[in-house]
This record gives structure tokens, C-alpha cells and sequence, in this order.
């Protein structure tokens, strides 16, 4: 049948057979939730259930204001809530789009050119340069076919495929050369192959449903403000069945009393500014992220970073500059030079004794050679193998003119590179004779050499020595090259492969990015673990790491054969083994998925970096998932919450940091609005136990929650960094929002600004004053109270009278603008009647200012307190 299928193809009547069996070859469009749905889901919140009741029972006893004010800020939320959500909804469509398109297959003994959805098992594709690889195959034939898989494998260097190769089944997709993947890209040569699977059974359709699955790992954040929203419930309910219960066996207050009592305590408890000043704050991380080339696509993702404690990071282009650039030259006798620069600016020098037999080297390498090297528009800009490139960078470096060298020896012939010869050459005649230089494995040119070039001129080749050379780099990760000449009898070059003289080796490597070394040191000193995972060798992996400071000499590589292995003992076996490791080299995407997935179950918040089709699953799984801009696919992007745009390991650092400030301010603003909203609901108790009328209405509450204090927690999120967030270690993943320093917080000015606004109300009644003006004035009081609590939360530890003033000018201007709001709505009509409110001399503000400043001492007394507890913790 292969044979038949080879020769004429499919028939249209198979064809069609095989398309209703298998299905049209496209990968599954999962069902998305409707704008509606996505909507409606925002309201599924213990603190969004609470707010609905306190809306009602307003409507009910004719609070309307109340009731609007609440339903608004609802919406307000769900609104911010449905645009975040939504916009997410787009991974599955990226991956159907990687195998759209046009393939050229053989049906009914002809060639035609069908659509790639058309495709069937069995059917006969044709391959070449450019074409983007529609279904898994099996090559027939391969005529030096190189496919970039990347996307899949995460492996730098196009994969040189050969239809005759011998595969073992367990072998991972990066060592299958004779198969070519659907999404993958075939770079060079040409190739006819086989279907083997379609659809949702390719490679990519597994990763597919993998990326499309629901996302089993939520933000930090979130988390963590899941947790706080069921703590302040429990509060808040608690709290009014026992002021309740109080309540009623005073028996000096009705029905209607308890009601407002119990809308009063939703109202000052539940922070309503919160979600407005958390999409601030966010919204102001991603502003300060996206100056450091971190672009966010899901808004609770800037905190989700600075929350990590784990890094999985891919090398290619995130660790290294994804360009490969040779780093040492070492000649036969064993002398050796040291290579400066990255990439394919020839920036960089050849450190060491230039001898002519280092030019003979570089003069080879450029002239054994397909590729062009340019500077226009201001950079420089190569075309061809990356290998070929490498080598006219080179003799730049050297000081050679490629341009010059062709001139002065003119080509005759050209031997291209092809995958089974291993090698290239260039035949040129130079002062008349013609000079044959070739480069390729050491393995091959030390076959094709008897001779080689040393100090003292031409002698016979040691090749046991040069093959522990060889051996050496090997070892460190590196790929090499080896290179050779000779002056030739005849033009006939092919002729003539044998008798060369051995010129020496190049190491070439895709290099350290210089700033990722100081990066992963400033992850490592913030308590952040790093690890690499890759598809490139587990040597080249091994070498990059070590110099990243990732993993020391002794430490394993542990590869995905490796993992395949223990996964046949069991999941506590492969949890073992990832656990302690570094480096993962020769991984496959779901392994890439998996070793995520163990580090999340040993508590850790995992961020995931990613370029590739091979790495969506994983940042799909991880806690916050890091899309490479530049070279990253679509899938990739679309999968990830945040968008490097410049490749950059640091780049992610500096979002770290941005990302702990932005949940550093998030604890300030949410100290701020508690320990008001504690101090509200002790003013009320205290109220109760007395026997006095409510502190104050619910209009009044939302009016101080909402208005005066809105303008600062919203200020407050514009806090700038205090500095050391880096040196600091990352938060415990369990610690909930509500940790011991802002508990403290809350109770200890809570209970200061309580008991003194009680103190005020109670003299305020007892000289005789109506309830309507005590509360007026008692009003006054707490934002006063929150007035100076915003200048002092702008720092858990730090005095308020060592922090500048000026550098968050938003506060310098919120502060004042919150009290003049509030002396404004005194005056106001309409509003000063809804609010019961009423202008005040100005000896009782300046009294009410000398009580708030008696506030701030304690405020100051307690942080000297805590700050000699955080010394000693």
C-alpha cells in the first residue's frame, strides 16, 4: 500500500473516506464562555453577596442613596472584571492558526495543491524551503531538508532531517530526524513525506489541549484576596449577630434601628474602595512594567510576578542572545584565543598573539561560505546559516575585508553544505593557483587531513591530540567546527578532498546574554529559585547554566529520557528527581508541563517563560506565564499573561520588582481602608454598650469610605518603591493578606482613632449637643483621622517624618483635596442635606486636628515598636 501511495497518491474516493473517518484536519475549537456569562460570573463573591444584601435591605427601608451607591461600585467592578476576563479568551485560536493554509500533496497520481483542513492520514506531501509543515509526517525522501522546530522542541539550530534515519520509539521529538511536525517550518532543501496523524492527534493538537484546558493555577493575588474577602465576611457577619443580639436585649432600639446597624457595619467593614484602588494600582505597576519592556495582558498579573518564588526560564534567546557566536579558537598545537562579543555585530575582539596562522583560519571560515553580512538602516544585517555568518563576523573581528578577500581570490567552485558530507568549501584561485578551503565536523576534515598547520610550518597531523581538543569543547557545550586547506593541482575541487592541511577548531555557542548573569544573581539573593529548561543538548544546557551561576560543576542535567524513565515507577519517583534539579535539557512540552506542576506541589509560585508552541502548556499550568515578544509565536503570547518584548531575562527581574511594589502598596491601601473600617465598627460598639443613637448614617459611612477616603487609597497605590524589594525574600505563598503586621495594625489604629472618635461623639452629647450636629462634627473628626493615616501608611515601618513628602505628590495633593471635598459639601445645597451635614467654626476644626495629631503619636509610637520587632525577627 506505501508503495502505491508512494507513486499515485491517494485516490479522491479514498480521500474522502479517510476525511469521514478522521475528521477535517484542524485542531478543536473549544467552547468559550459568551460576553454574558463571563459578566454574570463577577458577581460569584462572598464580598460581592454581602454588598447585594446591604443594597436591598436600603432599598426596603427607603435608603435609597445607599442602595444606588453600592449597585454602582458593583458594576464598576464586574465591568473591570469582564474586560480582564475576555480579553484572555484567544490561545486556541492562535494554535489553529499555525496550521492553516495550502499544502502541495499527490491525489490521483498528479501533484495539486489542496487545503491543509483537506489533509487524510496516508496522503503524499511535498515539501520545500519556506513551507510550513501541515500534519505530522514521515519523510519518504529528504534532499537536505532543515526544519526549525523551535516552536516544539525549543532547540536553537534548525533540525537537519534525513527519511532514512533510525529512530528508537521512546525518542524525544528533538532526535526524531526522520519525521517532520505540523507548525513546524521547513528552512532549507526539499522532501516528500508521508501523513501519519491529523488534526487533534499531531503533535501540536496535544499541546492544544493541553493550552486549552481551564487554568488549574490562579494569581497570587487572587489567592490571596479570596482568602481576605472570606476572612472580612466571617467578621462582618459575626459583628452583627453579636451587636444584634446586644441590641436587642437593651431593648431601646426597634426593628429599623438593628437594620441600619447591621447596613452601617457592611458599609465600614467591607472596603467598597478596594477594587477601584487595586485596579489603580495594578493599572500603575503595568505603566512603570511596560518602561521596562514587560508588557502585561492580564491586569492581577503585575503582582502575580513579584509573587513568585520560582523561575522556569528557557534558554534560547531569554538566557542567551539566540544568535551563535564563537567564543574560542584553539589551533593544532594546542595555543588557543579567547573571543569577545555577542551575535552578529562584529563588535568583540580576538583576545591574544594574532599569528598568520590565526588569519589562515579566518580566511577559510569566510570564504567557505554562503552567507552575507551587511550594515544597513544602522545595524547590521546577516542572511544564511547562522554557522556561515559566525564565520564572517569573525574575520571582521580579525580585521579582515570579506569584500577584499573575494577580490583578490576570485571563486572557481563551490562545494555546499549538505547534511551527509558534513562539510562546505570554496575552490579559489589565489596568485594563481587554485587554493580549496573547507570547514565542517571535526570528524569529517580530521578524516579528510594528513597535515597540519603549527609553529614551525606544515607538519603530520597528531590526531589523538587533536581529538582530545575536540573532545574538551565538547564536554563544555560547545559546537564545533573544524576547518582546512590546501593548494590543489586542478580546478576540479571534488578531486581533490583528501591531503588537507588541518588549520584548527572553532567553539561556537549561542551566548550568555551579559545581563542575565547579574539578573539570576539578583533573583537568587531575593529568595528566588531559578531553573533552565530547554530542548538544546544537555551539555550545551550544562555550559550555559554554570555560567549563569543557575547550577554548579557537580550538579545534573536531568533530560526527558530521564523523566520518561522514572515515570514508569511512579509520580512520587519523578517528584523526586525534579525536585532537586536546575537544569532540564531534551525536554518535551508536557515534560516542560510536569516539571512545572511538581514545583507548584512543593509550594512554590512558578513563573514560566516561554517562546514556543513547546512552551504554552507550561506557562499555562505555571502561576504566571512570560511570553518571549520578539521571536515568541503567537500561541506563546496568546498563552502567557505578560509579554517581554526584548528576550530578556533581566527584563523579568525588574517586573519582579515592580511586581512587589505593586503588592507592597496593595497591603498599604488595604491597612488604610481596615483599620478605618475597624475603627468605625469599634465607635458603633462602643455606641451600643452606652446606649447612644448610631455614630452615623449609612449614607454618611459610604460618604467617608467612598469619597474622602477613595481620594488617598488611590493615591496611595502611587506609592514608589521604598527600596530593597529585591534583597528581601519572596513572601511565603501560604501567607495570607492579613498577616500578623497588618492585623496589628488594624487593631492597634483602629482601636486609637475608635476609642478617640467615641471619646469626641460621647462629650459632644453629653454638653448637650443634638445627634444630628454630634455627628456632623464627629465626621469631621475621623477625616481628619484618615487624613493623617494616609501620609503614615505610605510605609509599614517607616516614621512619617523620614519619608519625603514629595515623592508621591498625588498624596500632597489628595490629602488636602479630601478635606477640602468634604468642608466643600458642608456648604453644599442638595448635598449637604442628603449627608446631614453642616459647616463648623473654625476653633472646633483646629480642636478636632489637635485630637488627630494625639492619633499620630500613637501611630508613631507603634512603629518604633514594630521596628524594633522587625529588627530582631
Amino acid at each position: 500500500m506505501l508503495e502505491v501511495t508512494q507513486n499515485k497518491g491517494l485516490t479522491t474516493a479514498q480521500a474522502q473516506k479517510r476525511l469521514e473517518t478522521y475528521g477535517l484536519n484542524k485542531l478543536s475549537e473549544p467552547k468559550q464562555a459568551s460576553l454574558i456569562e463571563v459578566f454574570l460570573s463577577q458577581f460569584f463573591s462572598p464580598f460581592i453577596y454581602i454588598l447585594i444584601i446591604a443594597a436591598l435591605i436600603s432599598y426596603f427601608i427607603n435608603q435609597i442613596p445607599s442602595a444606588v451607591f453600592i449597585l454602582l461600585v458593583l458594576l464598576i467592578n464586574a465591568i473591570i472584571g469582564t474586560v480582564q476576563e475576555f480579553s484572555a479568551q484567544k490561545s486556541a485560536s492562535a494554535l489553529r492558526d499555525m496550521v492553516q493554509g495550502s499544502a502541495t500533496v499527490l491525489r490521483d497520481g498528479k501533484q495539486c495543491t489542496i487545503d491543509t483542513e483537506q489533509l487524510v492520514p496516508d496522503d503524499v506531501v511535498f515539501l520545500a524551503s519556506g513551507d510550513k509543515i501541515p500534519a505530522d509526517l514521515e519523510l519518504l525522501t529528504a534532499t537536505d531538508l532543515k526544519v526549525d522546530e523551535s516552536m516544539l522542541t525549543g532547540e536553537s539550530l534548525a533540525v537537519t532531517k534525513n527519511a532514512h534515519a533510525k529512530v528508537a520509539e521512546d525518542a524525544p521529538l528533538a532526535e526524531q530526524l526522520n519525521m517532520c511536525f505540523a507548525g513546524s517550518i521547513a528552512v532549507h532543501g526539499r522532501a516528500m513525506g508521508l501523513v501519519v496523524q491529523t488534526g487533534t492527534n499531531t503533535q501540536i493538537g496535544h499541546i492544544a489541549d493541553h493550552v486549552t484546558q481551564k487554568r488549574a493555577s490562579e494569581p497570587p493575588l487572587m489567592i490571596r484576596l479570596k482568602h481576605f474577602t472570606y476572612q472580612v465576611a466571617g467578621f462582618v457577619f459575626a459583628a452583627i449577630i453579636l451587636l444584634a443580639v446586644v441590641m436587642h436585649f437593651k431593648g431601646s432600639y426597634n426593628l429599623e434601628a438593628i437594620l441600619m446597624m447591621g447596613i452601617g457595619l457592611i458599609v465600614s467593614t467591607i472596603p467598597e474602595g478596594l477594587p477601584a484602588a487595586l485596579t489603580v494600582a495594578l493599572s500603575i505597576g503595568m505603566r512603570r512594567m511596560a518602561q521596562q519592556n514587560v508588557i502585561i495582558r492580564r491586569l492581577v498579573a503585575v503582582e502575580a510576578l513579584g509573587s513568585c518564588t520560582f523561575i522556569c526560564s528557557d534558554k534560547t534567546g531569554t538566557l542567551t542572545v539566540n544568535e551563535l557566536t564563537i567564543r574560542k579558537i584553539v589551533l593544532p598545537d594546542g595555543q588557543s584565543y579567547k573571543v569577545t562579543g555577542e551575535g552578529v555585530a562584529p563588535g568583540g575582539t580576538i583576545e591574544g598573539d594574532h599569528k598568520e596562522r590565526l588569519k589562515e583560519l579566518c580566511i577559510t571560515g569566510a570564504l567557505a561560505n554562503e552567507s552575507h553580512l551587511d550594515y544597513a538602516g544602522g545595524q547590521w544585517v546577516s542572511n544564511g546559516d547562522i554557522v556561515d555568518v559566525a564565520f564572517l563576523v569573525l574575520a571582521k573581528k580579525l580585521g579582515l575585508s570579506v569584500c577584499a578577500l573575494k577580490q583578490q581570490q576570485i571563486q572557481l567552485d563551490l562545494i555546499p553544505y549538505e547534511s551527509e558530507k558534513a562539510f562546505s568549501g570554496s575552490l579559489n584561485l589565489y596568485e594563481d593557483k587554485p587554493h580549496l578551503y573547507i570547514k565542517g565536523s571535526p570528524e569529517k576534515i580530521l578524516s579528510m587531513s594528513t597535515h597540519m598547520l603549527t609553529a614551525n610550518g606544515s607538519e603530520p597531523l597528531d590526531k589523538k591530540m587533536v581529538t582530545s581538543q575536540y573532545e574538551a569543547l565538547a564536554a563544555k557545550g560547545y559546537r564545533l567546527i573544524a576547518l582546512a586547506q590546501r593548494v590543489v593541482p586542478t580546478q576540479a575541487a571534488q578531486d581533490h578532498l583528501s591531503g588537507m592541511i588541518f588549520l584548527g577548531l572553532v567553539a561556537m555557542i549561542d551566548p550568555v546574554r551579559p545581563e542575565a548573569i547579574t539578573a539570576v544573581k539578583r533573583c537568587q539573593t531575593g529568595g528566588i529559585s531559578v531553573a533552565m529548561v530547554t530542548g538544546d543538548h544537555p551539555l550545551t544546557a550544562k555550559a550555559i547554566a554554570e555560567e549563569l551561576g543557575i547550577c554548579g560543576p557537580d550538579d545534573d542535567v536531568v533530560t526527558g529520557s530521564m523523566i520518561k524513565q522514572r515515570a514508569d515507577k511512579g509520580d512520587k519517583h519523578v517528584h523526586e528527581l525534579i525536585a532537586k534539579a536546575r537544569v532540564f535539557a531534551r525536554i518535551e512540552p508536557i515534560q516542560k508541563k510536569q516539571i512545572v506542576e511538581s514545583f507548584m506541589k512543593d509550594g512554590h509560585f512558578v513563573a514560566v517563560t516561554g517562546d514556543g508552541v513547546n512552551d504554552a502548556p507550561a506557562m499555562r499550568a505555571s502561576n504566571v506565564g512570560i511570553a518571549m515578544g520578539k521571536r515568541g509565536t503567537d500561541v506563546a503570547r496568546d498563552s502567557g499573561d505578560l509579554i517581554i518584548t526584548d528576550d530578556n531575562f533581566a527584563s523579568i527581574v525588574s517586573g519582579i520588582e515592580q511586581g512587589r511594589i505593586v503588592y507592597n502598596n496593595i497591603r498599604k491601601v488595604i491597612a488604610l481602608l481596615l483599620a478605618t473600617g475597624f475603627s468605625e465598627i469599634l465607635l458603633f460598639f462602643l455606641a451600643v454598650f452606652v446606649g447612644l443613637p448610631m455614630p452615623f448614617t449609612a449614607v454618611q459611612l459610604l460618604w467617608l469610605n467612598l469619597v474622602t477616603n477613595g481620594f488617598q487609597d488611590v493615591a496611595l497605590a502611587f506609592e514608589p518603591k521604598e527600596g530593597g524589594e529585591l534583597r528581601q525574600a519572596p513572601r511565603n505563598p501560604k501567607q495570607p493578606i492579613l498577616d500578623r503586621i497588618i492585623l496589628e495594625h488594624i487593631l492597634v489604629i483602629g482601636s486609637v482613632m475608635g476609642f478617640l472618635a467615641f471619646a469626641v461623639y460621647y462629650f459632644l452629647l453629653q454638653t448637650g449637643m443634638d445627634v444630628e450636629s454630634a455627628r456632623n462634627l464627629t465626621l469631621m473628626q475621623m477625616v481628619l483621622f484618615e487624613n493623617l493615616h494616609a501620609f503614615s501608611a505610605r510605609s509599614e515601618h517607616k516614621s512619617l517624618f523620614k519619608m519625603s513628602l514629595f515623592s508621591n505628590k498625588l498624596m500632597m495633593i489628595a490629602v488636602p483635596v479630601a478635606q477640602l471635598v468634604h468642608i466643600g459639601a458642608m456648604y453644599t445645597p442638595g448635598l449637604k442635606d442628603i449627608l446631614d451635614l453642616s459647616p463648623i467654626t473654625f476653633n472646633q476644626w483646629l480642636a478636632m486636628l489637635g485630637i488627630a495629631l494625639v492619633y499620630l503619636l500613637f501611630e508613631e509610637m507603634h512603629k518604633y515598636y514594630g521596628r524594633k520587632k522587625y529588627r530582631h525577627a
